[in-house]
């Protein structure tokens, strides 16, 4: 595309503000209206960077629909959105694409399905899809061509991109630990994401130790590397903990720079639909949805382990099952 690309937000349910904080990272942002979002943190963030400099040129959010009617023209006069609608089905036609703001797993076909039908790429917020249904709805519309992005960005994370150029200093990697709070279901993608570009796809097999308030996830990967996933749902403050261990060395990252990881996010997807090419493999998602669906599995049943070879092969029936 070499005009500018339209974007629709679409959906916002407690406890995330992204709509706010997209929006405002495309569009540029209203400081004083900013000041008013419920979610502290965001006016926070966007308030350390320049303000004229907060933009992604080449794209513009247009048209915004809330669950709650009362909060879109907040988020409209907040983020310089245009267009506040009624359904968010009303932007079809009006827009190149729509972004999915809910982080809700279990909920994310419904919203996405009118505009994957109408033909129009989808960014998906994380973690796409939590169960095997809607993991394997979204399995079919990308082999059918859909054009569908999902990740947490985590993935984008400047400490995290950084951590990746100097792996080498650490020798192999043997042990990660990374640490979200929330629930693993809600959240644990963002500290299973922040690791993968470290390790790449591979994820062998899942166990969660669970008590009244965390899980503790323990991943194993082909190539050897033991991974610990905390999610302790109130411990807000420790969140984006990261620390690598290697035959040469080790070290400890704390990933804070929320601006620079969403903005990376965004850039990734509005490239994504200019050029028609995917940031990485779609299979990385489904391999990364495997690993959550995974550590469910294994509370679920006690602590087993837990292959991903079975949710995959689980997968695969149910998809064939049509």
């Amino acid at each position: 595309m070499s005009r500018e690309i339209r974007l629709a937000m679409l959906g916002m349910i407690e406890g995330n503000g992204h709509p706010y904080s997209w929006s405002a990272i495309i569009n540029g942002y209203d400081p004083a209206e900013m000041e008013k979002c419920p979610y502290a943190a965001i006016p926070g963030y966007l308030g350390r960077q320049p303000v004229e400099g907060v933009r992604i040129p080449g794209a513009r959010v247009t048209h915004v629909w809330t669950d709650d009617p009362t909060d879109a023209p907040k988020v409209a006069a907040a983020s310089l959105i245009e267009h506040v609608v009624s359904r968010p089905e009303d932007v079809i036609g009006q827009v190149d694409a729509a972004v999915i703001a809910t982080d809700d797993g279990t909920d994310h076909v419904r919203r996405a399905r009118p505009f994957v039908e109408a033909g129009l790429p989808v960014f998906v917020d994380k973690p796409m899809a939590i169960n095997m249904r809607e993991l394997c709805q979204f399995v079919r519309w990308h082999r059918d061509g859909a054009r569908i992005l999902s990740n947490s960005g985590m993935r984008y994370a400047p400490e995290i991109r950084e951590a990746v150029a100097r792996c080498d200093e650490l020798g192999d990697l043997r042990w990660i630990t990374s640490f979200t709070c929330k629930t693993w279901e809600r959240y644990g993608i963002h500290a299973l994401e922040a690791a993968q570009p470290l390790v790449g796809p591979g994820f062998d097999a899942v166990r969660t130790a669970h008590r009244d308030g965390s899980d503790i996830v323990h991943v194993t990967h082909r190539d050897g590397v033991q991974l610990t996933l905390a999610a302790i749902h109130d411990a807000y403050g420790s969140f984006g903990g990261v620390h690598l261990y290697g035959t040469k060395g080790q070290t400890a990252l704390t990933l804070r720079d929320t601006y620079g990881a969403f903005r990376g996010q965004l850039v990734a997807f509005i490239e994504f639909l200019r050029t028609g090419r995917r940031p990485y493999p779609f299979d990385e998602t489904i391999e990364l949805m495997a690993v959550i669906i995974a550590g469910i599995q294994s509370r679920e049943q006690g602590g087993r382990p837990v292959k991903l070879a079975e949710v995959r092969g689980r997968l695969e029936e149910t998809i064939s099952e049509k």
